[in-house]
């Protein structure tokens, strides 16, 4: 029986943790590198994940330090 849980996430991560985490993945983006560890740790193929605040690229992540 498949199972549907939705949920919500929040999270602060130091900037060299993220661009870390992404090179480890080789993730382009927050989304894509949440995707790939929630199929590697439970084999789910069929995630969706969207970034409704914050940056979702390392090039929005720049933008924002540049900003502030």
């Amino acid at each position: 029986m498949n199972v549907r849980i939705k949920a919500v996430l929040e999270f602060t991560v130091a900037g060299s943790a993220l661009e870390d985490a992404m090179a480890e993945y080789d993730e382009l983006s927050v989304s894509g590198l949440i995707q790939e560890i929630l199929d590697k740790a439970i084999a789910c193929e069929e995630i969706e994940v969207k970034v409704i605040e914050g940056p979702n690229t390392l090039e929005e992540y720049d933008q924002v330090q540049a900003g502030g």
